[in-house]
């Protein structure tokens, strides 16, 4: 699967677009692990060192890190 990426006006968040959807209807933010419950994958994001923020929309995933994470 080809993921595309995209800058935002945040730097410390990347746009992630996969290609196909994503969560379907609606929109999705999550702020910690523990609001992630429901959701399968936004908790395999927040398992990377240094997410502090998951958003799902319908055909994209945006992803915050803290200032000292590394995107690398």
């Amino acid at each position: 699967m080809f993921i595309q990426t995209e800058a935002t006006p945040n730097p410390l968040t990347l746009k992630f677009m996969p290609g196909v959807d994503v969560l379907g209807s609606g929109t999705a933010f999550f702020t910690s692990v523990a609001d992630a419950k429901s959701s399968p994958m936004a908790r395999a994001i927040f398992a990377q060192e240094g997410v502090t923020a998951v958003f799902l929309g319908g055909d994209f995933i945006t992803v915050t890190k803290s200032p000292e994470a590394s995107w690398e």
